[in-house]
């Protein structure tokens, strides 16, 4: 019976099918599963199931040649050398759509705090700060108007779109740039220096790859207006976070919301963190009660197939079938 290793316990109902089919070991903490452990664990197994968390690279699949095939429960897959795992044969895959419309209300969620200060004046209020004396003022906690501004997503993608209709519903003008051309109703396709220079709000929702490392650089946050908010649920590494951080604390950019980092957990000491104008929040974009039971359940599904010696119903390279 082939072994595989899951490296978190995980909610719903289909991991409950895989020990019929396999020896499985499940890492049971605490916390989350280290590197050297997982190269550890992984000895002699066939299968992963995995987070984003677990990185995969070329030298972990090496040491561990009969790993044949690699379930990540996570929509995108940076955290894998899919590459090196393709020249090995080994098959991954994913968990595609799922967190859409949870990933979409993320991304409008920190809009809206960013815009409207709202971690500002929580603190203020909860710091003992809100007093008789500084009761209200026409300048109290101003923040930026929603209604009716100008939204410029960077990657109309699923998420983009859904995205899109929320904006919708705030009567938003809604402008897109996408890596390859794409038509979607009430929203206007653009360059992307265009769409930075234009927009009050800009929400970035594409995935991370070498096209897109630091796609949002020194150069293009230079272009946004002094007013304007970015928002980023997709992955850390597209924006160049030193230069957000220049930018937000010289009064070039008005305020960010932030769910992901170039490295995380974001180091305490980062220079984002320090600014009030900065909402952050540890990559809960999809954090969902239904949907990571749904991922969870992908997942498992994708990790059943490979053991009926079954193509994934998910899979990132399906070139691997064919070889």
């Amino acid at each position: 019976m082939a072994k595989v290793l899951v490296t978190h316990q995980l909610p719903g109902q289909q991991i409950l099918q895989l020990p019929d089919h396999c020896d499985m070991n499940i890492w049971m903490g605490p916390g989350l599963l280290p590197a050297a452990g997982l190269r550890d664990e992984l000895a002699g197994c066939e299968g992963l199931l995995c987070l984003l968390t677990d990185k995969i690279d070329a030298s972990l699949m090496e040491a561990n040649p009969q790993l044949r095939f690699i379930a990540s429960m996570s929509v995108g897959v940076d955290h894998i050398d899919v590459k090196a795992a393709t020249a090995r044969g080994i098959v991954v895959g994913n968990t595609p759509g799922v967190l859409v419309e949870t990933t979409a209300d993320a991304s409008f969620a920190l809009l809206l705090a960013a815009a409207r200060r709202l971690v500002e004046a929580d603190r203020f209020v909860r710091g003992g700060h809100w007093r008789v004396e500084n009761a209200w003022s026409p300048e109290f906690f101003t923040g930026k108007d929603v209604a009716g501004a100008t939204l410029g997503i960077v990657g109309l993608g699923e998420v983009g779109q859904a995205v899109a209709r929320r904006a919708a519903g705030f009567g938003m003008k809604v402008l897109a740039w996408n890596r390859t051309p794409r038509s979607v109703p009430g929203v206007e396709a653009v360059e992307l220096d265009e769409l930075l220079a234009a927009s009050d709000f800009v929400s970035i929702n594409l995935a991370l790859g070498e096209e897109t490392r630091n796609l949002i650089d020194e150069r293009r946050l230079g272009l946004m207006k002094r007013d304007a908010v970015l928002v980023n649920t997709s992955r850390g590494g597209i924006v160049d976070e030193q230069a957000l951080a220049d930018a937000l604390s010289h009064d070039r950019l008005a305020a960010a919301g932030l769910d992901v980092f170039e490295r995380e957990p974001v180091p305490d000491d980062h220079p984002l963190l320090s600014l009030p104008n900065v909402v952050a929040t540890p990559h809960i974009g999809s954090a969902t009660e239904a949907t990571r039971i749904k991922m969870a359940d992908m997942a498992a599904l994708n990790m059943l197939a490979a053991l009926k010696h079954e193509p994934m119903p998910h899979c990132v390279n399906p070139e691997v079938y064919a070889s």
